[in-house]
């Protein structure tokens, strides 16, 4: 790969403790990720990420860091981290990992010490009382207080307070951390909550002073060469956005906007639309992601009436075609390849798994549940973990029982079960992956005018994408058939359904 290798990558997300138990004890673990790495190389992806598996006591999936240069040891060791390293970069596979910088654990010794020393509070934001009314952005206030009366901030759950990065000792440590993790062979990280590190009496988001934190994680990621810096920017002004993405600061950041876009032709054409005029002058590539651990997986999204996604559960529960979905997830998932750019698959959308809405509530683990008093039923229906094989529960995601319980109907959806099948959405994954890396990726494309249901564009290497939202068949453009989500019907594209052609 390139020093440019990310600009046109395939990402796969690795939600660590839902992907592969090595242990049996329930819990996805590196043990379990080493074991199944021949399954990431033979889907073929170009890098993966993963979500924090630092110590942490897990209040919020482990974006309550304890320890930012060690493991969470229910995932392993420091070692094993290391040799996952090896291994992964063996199969010329990149690694990811998230960097949490707007707050830490209430375990973390930086914050131990700030309980036990009131004059060592600067590096968290510690107040006599509440200075504002912020809230949580998990529900109830952004305050609690300590023994002895003082009270901090917490823009996420009590058990997530936020970093001072008015500390210069704040900024020197995550520094620290990055040179840690690259010396150790990382090749990025995406970071979490990007454009709230800095508070002011006015707001938390998105503040100046947040673009020299990046100018100075650049400079740091350049030292080591082949390294990228990911951003989790959720912004509505374009122009803002695109400042994360100057030549001096991130090299990429999700698109939000693709990810919550409904199942809409014209919806999705501004969207895109939008995104290239966001990137394209500043020589920044897009990112096209269809899903990740926070939000509802597409198969039971695009099955409903309303296709949008909001966080807030406002739609969990409603009604979902699955047929519907099934079929315009697979063609949501060729649409999103073929864009220009760099592609994120969140682990079990390349089996078409849905999202799991019966969850008991007692077993709910996302601190949006609790803190919302049961009113948003939050992630976990997303995290449910991976049905590898067999005809029953655990479908060897390990040998114990899984931290959250696998529907009995996921035992058509296993790995092993859909290898074999052609026409499943493991191996329009694996196909579609494969030609993506020969001709697609970063670079431009150029728009086809066939009709307003109808989104049509071809790339440089002269393979055009055609995606039917209309409510029947339209006629395709000339070409031979290199890949389709779905049957086709007499040389017309049905609905619901895309199509990769190749000129001549």
């Amino acid at each position: 790969m390139s020093q440019t290798w990310w600009r046109g990558a395939a990402i796969y997300q690795v939600y660590l403790r839902s992907f592969a138990d090595g242990n049996g004890d329930g819990v996805g673990d590196l043990a379990g990720l080493r074991a199944r790495l021949p399954y990431l190389k033979d889907l073929g992806i170009d890098a993966v990420w993963l979500n924090p598996w630092y110590p942490s006591p897990m209040a919020d999936g482990g974006y309550d860091v304890a320890d930012y240069r060690d493991i969470e040891p229910v995932f392993g060791t420091l070692g094993e981290a290391e040799r996952f390293i090896a291994e992964v970069h063996e199969l010329d596979i990149k690694v990811i990992i998230d960097v949490v910088p707007n707050h830490s654990s209430t375990e973390s010794a930086w914050f131990q010490e700030a309980l036990a020393n009131p004059a060592a509070r600067e590096r968290f934001w510690f107040s006599d009382e509440p200075v504002n009314d912020w809230q949580s952005i998990f529900g109830g206030s952004a305050w609690t207080q300590v023994p002895g009366g003082q009270w901090y901030l917490h823009l996420f759950a009590p058990e997530q307070p936020d970093f001072n990065w008015a500390s210069p000792e704040v900024h020197r440590e995550f520094e620290d951390v990055l040179r840690f993790w690259f010396e150790r062979g990382v090749d990025g990280f995406r970071i979490d909550s990007a454009a709230l590190l800095y508070k002011s009496d006015t707001g938390y988001e998105d503040l100046d002073e947040v673009h020299d934190v990046y100018r100075r994680w650049r400079e740091v990621a350049d030292e080591y060469g082949e390294r990228v810096l990911i951003g989790e920017v959720w912004l509505p002004d374009q122009e803002r956005f695109a400042r994360y993405l100057r030549p001096d600061e991130l090299h990429t950041a999700f698109n939000f906007d693709f990810l919550s876009c409904p199942w809409d032709p014209a919806d999705l054409r501004r969207v895109i639309d939008l995104t290239l005029a966001t990137h394209t002058p500043i020589g920044a590539p897009p990112t096209w992601v269809l899903s990740n651990h926070d939000v509802t997986r597409p198969v039971t999204r695009y099955g409903r009436a309303d296709t949008t996604f909001e966080h807030g559960g406002r739609l969990h529960g409603a009604p979902s075609d699955p047929e519907l979905g099934h079929r315009r997830a697979r063609a949501a998932a060729l649409l999103s390849m073929a864009l220009p750019g760099s592609v994120y698959v969140y682990q079990g959308d390349e089996l078409g798994l849905p999202e799991v809405e019966n969850l008991p509530d007692e077993l709910r683990q996302d601190p949006m549940y609790a803190r919302s008093g049961g009113a948003n039923p939050g992630r976990d229906g997303c995290r449910v973990p991976l049905p590898w094989s067999g005809d029953e529960p655990p479908y060897g995601f390990g040998t114990g029982a899984p931290w959250l319980p696998q529907p009995e109907s996921w035992r058509k959806l296993t790995a092993e079960a859909q290898r074999t099948d052609l026409g499943s959405m493991l191996n329009l994954y694996r196909t579609a992956l494969a030609i993506r890396r020969d001709r697609l990726g970063d670079g431009t494309m150029t728009w086809l005018p066939l009709g307003e249901n109808v989104l049509a564009f071809t790339r440089e290497s002269g393979l055009t994408c055609v995606t039917n939202l209309g409510p029947g068949p339209v006629p395709m453009p000339a070409g031979e058939v290199v890949l389709a989500s779905g049957p086709l019907e007499d040389g017309a594209l049905p609905s619901d359904t895309t199509v990769w052609l190749s000129a001549g």
